[in-house]
């Protein structure tokens, strides 16, 4: 058996193969880490998932039907009014509890609240089929029955609460991936085309970049904006630059200019208007503020 060779026809060393080998596996991990694969995975892991919740809440459901049906007769005849009225009562309780769990289901996947009123309900519906279902068994003392009709109205109740919960975290899952992918690629390093020992180093630090650069994602609680840090003291040669890169040909430098540029104090502009004018050509400073307009806009 011939030994493996390149394009060129030349066979490959044992480096070379390991090379290839880890070109092949970088490119199964990126794509097995790509967010819209995770996304594919992740849908049907939460498919899987909320599919047996379903079905261990209906079956709940239907054994606690009963119980309720024998508490609401209370002994009536069969095929009696009485006796109808009963079956009705566990169903109106549990289509409620559904439909506030499939709405949970639609909002848990983008991570949105239902808010308290959605929790009451759940609350009020396992409390009614609890009671429902263990009074009789409480009346007599029956450690047993207790036991008995405790467990399916608590599981479905457990199941309803939990199943958010599980759909939440599936949520963020690919959300995480999103973001994994998104760090690994600004820090990795991608591959340019070249010989097989090139390749070999490009690949393995793209196998290493992503597990390098794991983020983190914490959730800080949002703070009060704090008060500005009042600025460092301005000096004279920082008003005179000021003024200076506010200055225009045929503008007259007075204080009253200068203040209003650089928002200097009024004995500081007489300075400010001196200095510019003195490093200017063919200007002259007026330093005096004769103008009552010019006193109304210092005070």
């Amino acid at each position: 058996m011939n030994p493996p060779t390149d394009a060129r026809h030349v066979p490959l060393t044992d480096a070379d193969k390991l090379a290839q080998d880890a070109a092949a596996a970088a490119q199964v991990r990126r794509l097995a880490n790509h967010p819209d694969v995770v996304a594919l995975r992740v849908e049907k892991v939460r498919a899987q998932v909320d599919a047996v919740i379903w079905l261990g809440i209906f079956l709940g459901l239907a054994f606690t039907m009963v119980n309720v049906q024998q508490f609401a007769a209370a002994g009536a005849p069969v095929w009696s009014l009485g006796w109808f009225a009963g079956w009705l009562l566990d169903p109106m309780v549990s289509l409620v509890l559904v439909a506030v769990l499939r709405a949970e289901q639609i909002t848990a996947r983008y991570q949105v609240s239902t808010g308290v009123w959605a929790h009451r309900t759940k609350w009020f519906a396992f409390l009614a089929t609890y009671v429902m279902n263990t009074w009789e068994s409480w009346t007599r003392l029956d450690v047993a029955g207790v036991a008995l009709h405790s467990v399916p109205p608590v599981l479905v109740f457990l199941a309803a609460e939990t199943a958010p919960v599980l759909r939440d975290k599936l949520t963020e899952a690919v959300l995480v991936a999103a973001d994994h992918t998104h760090t690994g690629t600004a820090a990795g390093v991608r591959p340019a085309p070249a010989g097989p020992s090139t390749l070999a180093a490009a690949e393995l630090a793209a196998v290493a970049a992503p597990v390098a650069a794991k983020p983190v994602r914490v959730r800080k609680p949002a703070r009060k904006p704090s008060k500005a840090k009042p600025a460092g003291r301005k000096l004279l040669a920082d008003y005179v630059a000021d003024a200076r890169a506010a200055w225009a040909p045929g503008t007259e430098i007075t204080p009253a200019w200068v203040r209003s540029v650089t928002d200097c104090a009024r004995g500081t502009s007489s300075s400010v208007a001196a200095a510019l004018a003195a490093e200017l050509p063919d200007t002259e400073p007026a330093t005096a503020d004769p103008e009552p307009a010019d006193l109304r806009e210092a005070a």
